[in-house]
């Protein structure tokens, strides 16, 4: 009978040392406690140590570190009518301060998600790529990503901040991207044929200006050649009239000028009854 005493005090002893140690606990840096008592919401039990009445009151844990939620297949269309795929990935995290509103509200964070994340998300995405053509959705991308994130956090108000918005893809109908990629190569061409054109109008001007460089250089040449040939023919003009009026004004300048050129040696042949011309030596 002690026996039986005895095991029964010591389990009761171990399940009330149980009870009370498990009463204590642990709310991390990344979570809220949120404290219940009786199923009644009582408070939000910050980061640290903290102790809970047994068997009265629990406590949920809610997380306040960022979250990312992923949809995947978003069917949306274009304002030109194409129909297209989306992947979009949404940041978000609960305010400190705003958790007991999520648990009274949504209870845990898969119901925030369900219940107000996931209603806006495929809405908004929509409603803003149907304001895009397919072309410019995906010319303009961070464009786009701006306004779904702004539409996105403008139509979610509640214990919860959007942080950011990911398109991670954007995917047409195979027909409509085989047209894009040969409308692309169309333009690619046009731009190449468009630079060639323009290069070859450069090339022309530069082969233009060259010719007239040169058309240019050899008139100034032919001026200038033109010129000095006047002005030789000007300067022999004025020496022989120099020399014409000086001979004329001194016939010893004539004898001069024949001693000055004679050789020395008396011709050898003479025409009959012609004397042989010689230099007036009395001049």
């Amino acid at each position: 009978m002690l026996n039986v005493k005895f095991i029964g005090g010591t389990i009761a002893g171990l399940v009330l040392i149980g009870v009370f140690f498990g009463a204590w606990y642990t709310v991390d840096e990344t979570e809220r406690g949120v404290l219940l008592r009786n199923g009644a919401l009582v408070g939000v039990v910050e980061p640290g140590l903290s102790f809970k009445t047994p068997f009265i009151e629990t406590v949920k844990f809610i997380s306040v570190q960022s979250q990312a939620t992923s949809y995947q297949g978003l069917q949306a269309y274009s304002k030109d009518q194409q129909t297209a795929t989306l992947n979009v990935s949404v940041s978000w995290h609960v305010v400190p301060g705003e958790v007991a509103k999520v648990y009274t509200q949504y209870r845990d964070l898969d119901g925030l998600v369900a219940r107000l994340i996931s209603r806006q998300v495929p809405t908004q995405v929509e409603n803003v790529f149907g304001q895009y053509n397919a072309v410019t959705a995906v010319q303009q991308r961070g464009k786009f990503v701006a306004d779904v994130t702004k539409a996105i956090k403008d139509s979610i108000t509640g214990p919860v901040v959007i942080d950011g918005v990911q398109v991670e893809n954007i995917d047409f109908s195979d027909d409509y991207e085989r047209s894009i990629a040969l409308r692309m190569k169309a333009e690619v061409e046009v731009k190449t044929r468009e630079q060639m054109l323009a290069t070859e109008q450069v090339q022309a001007q530069i082969r233009v200006t060259q010719a007239q460089a040169e058309a240019d250089s050899k008139v100034a040449q032919a001026k200038a050649d033109a010129e000095a040939t006047r002005l030789r023919g000007e300067a022999e003009a004025d020496a022989i009239k120099a020399r014409a009026q000086a001979l004329a004004s001194n016939q010893n300048l004539v004898e001069l000028t024949k001693a000055e050129r004679w050789n020395g040696v008396l011709p050898t042949t003479v025409l009959p009854n012609n004397a042989v011309p010689f230099i007036d030596a009395g001049k």
